[in-house]
C-alpha cells in the first residue's frame, strides 16, 4: 500500500474497533465482570453444575472479549506510531512491517466484529431446534431429513454439541419431525437464522415420471430457558409414555421410557426419548415445555405491542425464508438477505456459514440501522 492508503487503513481499523466496542457493550461487560467473579468464587458454586458451567462460561467469554478489545486498541495505536516513524524516515522496511501488522489486526478485528453480531437477549442460550415436514407429502418428509443431515454435518465440524431429544420417522421415507438441543457459545444466536420455512425444488426421486416437485419443511428455533422462569401447574399437564419410534441412531433410546407432555391450556406438546429412564425423559421434556411456553409468552407480548401500534407482521417462523433449487438450475437463496450460493451440494453438506453470517448482519441492520 501507498502511505495514504496505510493511513486510511489505520483510521478504518480505529473506526471499526470503536463500532465493535459499542455493539459489544464492553463497558457493560466490565461492570458485569465484578458480579460474575463474585458468584464464581462462591464456595457452593458447583452444587449446581449447570449453573456453574453457565457462569464460568459467561465469565470466560466476557474476559476474552474485553482482553481482545484492549489488545487490539493497543496494537492499533502501536502500528499508528510505527507508521508515522516509518514515513518520517522513509523506511520502506518499516512500511512493509506496518502492512503485515495491519493484515494481522484486520483478521483479529473480523473475529471481534462477528462477536458483535450477537447482541440478542438469548443469543448465548442453548438452542432447541425442531425440524418438521410441511406440504409435499413424502418429498417433504425426505426434505426434512435432508435438513437434519445438513445441520448435523455443520454441527459435527463446529464447536457446538447437540443431542436428539425426539425423532419421529416417516412411514415411507424421511422424517415427520425431529428436535435437537444445541449447546455452545451463542448457540441460539447462531441458529436463529434457520427459523422459518425452507423450500426445495427438485426432480422427485419418488415420482416414477421424474417430474419436478416442490416440498416444504419448517424449522423452529427457540432458546432454552431456566425452569424457574415459567410457572407450570401440574394439573394443566397430560403426561403419556410410549415407545421410541423411527430410526434415531445412537442418540435415541429404544425402550418404552419415551415421554410426551401436553400442556392443555395452550395445546403445546413436547416429547423426549433420548434419555435412558422415564424420569430423565420427563425432566428433559419439562425443560422443552418451559422453553416453548417462554417463547409463546414473548410472541404473545410482541403481538400485543404490534396491535397497539397498528402494525401487522407475519410470524417469523411461518414464512418462507430460503429456497433450495436443484432443477432446472442450482441455487440456494435466502429471501431475507439475498445471500446466494450456487454450490447447493456444499450447502446440503453443511456449509451454511455464509447464510448464518449474512443473517446476523441483516438482523443487526434491521434493528439498529433501519
Amino acid at each position: 500500500m501507498e502511505p495514504v492508503e496505510l493511513r486510511a487503513a489505520v483510521s478504518d481499523l480505529k473506526s471499526r474497533l470503536e463500532g465493535a466496542r459499542s455493539f459489544l457493550d464492553v463497558e457493560g461487560k466490565e461492570r458485569e465482570l465484578v458480579d460474575l467473579r463474585e458468584q464464581v468464587s462462591a464456595p457452593d458454586l458447583w452444587g449446581d453444575q449447570d449453573r456453574a458451567r453457565a457462569l464460568t462460561s459467561r465469565l470466560a467469554r466476557h474476559e476474552g472479549t474485553i482482553k481482545l478489545v484492549a489488545d487490539l486498541d493497543g496494537s492499533i495505536e502501536d502500528v499508528d506510531v510505527l507508521l508515522e516513524l516509518a514515513l518520517e524516515e522513509s523506511d520502506r522496511a518499516a512500511l512493509s512491517e506496518v502492512q503485515t501488522e495491519l493484515d494481522t489486526l484486520l483478521s483479529k478485528l473480523s473475529i471481534l466484529e462477528r462477536e458483535s453480531l450477537f447482541f440478542g437477549e438469548h443469543d448465548d442460550s442453548p438452542a432447541i431446534v425442531s425440524i418438521y415436514a410441511g406440504a409435499g407429502g413424502v418429498d417433504a418428509q425426505d426434505w426434512a431429513e435432508m435438513l437434519l443431515r445438513m445441520y448435523t454435518r455443520y454441527l459435527e465440524r463446529s464447536s457446538f454439541s447437540f443431542e436428539v431429544d425426539d425423532y419421529q420417522g416417516g412411514e415411507e421415507a424421511g422424517i415427520k419431525s425431529v428436535t435437537l438441543t444445541i449447546t455452545g457459545d451463542n448457540a441460539y444466536g447462531t441458529f436463529e437464522s434457520e427459523r422459518g420455512t425452507h423450500r426445495l425444488v427438485r426432480i422427485s426421486p419418488f415420482d416414477s415420471n421424474a417430474r419436478r416437485h416442490t416440498a416444504f419443511a419448517g424449522v423452529d428455533v427457540i432458546p432454552q430457558v431456566d425452569v424457574a422462569e415459567i410457572e407450570i401447574e401440574l394439573e394443566d399437564l397430560r403426561i403419556d409414555t410410549y415407545r421410541a419410534s423411527g430410526a434415531g441412531g445412537q442418540h435415541i433410546n429404544k425402550t418404552d421410557s419415551a415421554v410426551r407432555i401436553t400442556h392443555e391450556p395452550t395445546g403445546i406438546v413436547v416429547s423426549c426419548q433420548a434419555e435412558r429412564s422415564q424420569m430423565q425423559n420427563k425432566a428433559r421434556a419439562m425443560q422443552l415445555l418451559n422453553a416453548r411456553l417462554a417463547e409463546k409468552a414473548r410472541h404473545d407480548q410482541a403481538e400485543q405491542v404490534a396491535a397497539i401500534r397498528g402494525e401487522q407482521h407475519e410470524a417469523a417462523w411461518g414464512r418462507q425464508i430460503r429456497s433450495y433449487v436443484l432443477q432446472p438450475y442450482q441455487m440456494v437463496k435466502d429471501l431475507r438477505t439475498d445471500h446466494e450460493v450456487g454450490n447447493i451440494q456444499g450447502v446440503l453438506d453443511g456449509d451454511i456459514d455464509g447464510f448464518i453470517d449474512s443473517y446476523l448482519r441483516w438482523r443487526r441492520a434491521e434493528k439498529y440501522e433501519a
